[in-house]
């Protein structure tokens, strides 16, 4: 039965190594489904955005809701200054990083439950990663969800190059989501117009970038960028999410722009 079920590579994943080389090469003969084509991935920053509070968050969230019957949003939240104070406190007490990972989860999941609250009037549901699956259900019966952007290491975070700081964080969670799902892009809301040569807020000479690729990204070499580097190392070996648009949330109608197609802040490309 085994030989009439599989194909010549099932049967070769059965008999043979997954850390042969050649082997996995085979297994990218087949182009890769793209599960949810028709939607937008949208992760609103928590230090750079939400942590403003009211006067950010309530003009973009309208303009969010404005969109909903043009667009389906699967919409992700950062985790912020809040965050970053309780790595603080954690790596005092001498935490490792897949512990200091947890501390971040919560922090972002507070921040999701929040834009949650905001947009229930709208139907507009939380969900978590075990909800995942019934994702396509919420999109097409409410046009948008909410979750917390921190992808769920937790314990399994891997131990960064330098420091102790989880590498892959919220910006790193929302652009897995948009990979996997094939999503139709993947936009991140921020409190700059996009990717600068220095941080524009530190760095009057700052000069901004409109459109790089990752490999010209890398070959600058700067010493600070707007996405989590390991975003740019995952859109490398990315099979759809290949570009990611950066856009400033403070100016009205950026996310608009962006959702349309426009090439508004910086687009990143691999």
């Amino acid at each position: 039965m085994r030989d009439q079920l599989l194909t010549e590579l099932g049967a070769a994943l059965v008999g043979g190594s997954l850390t042969d080389e050649a082997l996995l090469a085979e297994t990218d003969a087949l182009p890769v489904l793209p599960i949810l084509p028709d939607a937008n991935v949208v992760k609103i920053g928590g230090q750079s955005f939400i942590d403003r509070g009211r006067a950010a968050v309530f003009p973009l969230l309208d303009e969010l809701v404005e969109n909903l019957a043009r667009h389906k949003l699967i919409v992700g939240t950062g985790a912020g200054t809040r965050a970053r104070h309780a790595y603080s406190v954690g790596l005092d007490l001498g935490m490792p990083t897949g512990v200091l990972s947890i501390l971040g989860t919560f922090v972002s999941m507070q921040n999701a439950r929040m834009l949650h609250y905001l947009l229930a009037r709208h139907g507009i549901p939380f969900i978590e990663p075990a909800q995942f699956a019934q994702l396509p259900f919420y999109l097409e019966e409410r046009r948008a969800v909410i979750f917390f952007g921190m992808p769920p290491y937790i314990y399994w975070q891997p131990n960064p190059a330098i420091g102790r700081i989880p590498p892959n964080r919220t910006d790193t969670g929302a652009y897995l989501v948009s990979e996997v799902f094939g999503a139709r892009s993947m936009i991140y809301v921020k409190d700059e117009d996009g990717l600068y040569t220095a941080d524009p807020k530190k760095d009057a000479t700052a000069r901004f970038i409109p459109q790089i690729t990752v490999e010209e990204l890398d070959a600058l070499d700067l010493a600070d960028v707007v996405v989590e580097r390991s975003v740019l190392e995952l859109m490398k070996n990315a099979e759809h999410r290949r570009s990611i648009q950066v856009i400033n949330g403070l100016k009205p109608g950026n996310l608009t722009r962006a959702l349309n197609g426009e090439p508004v802040g910086t687009i990143i490309t691999a």
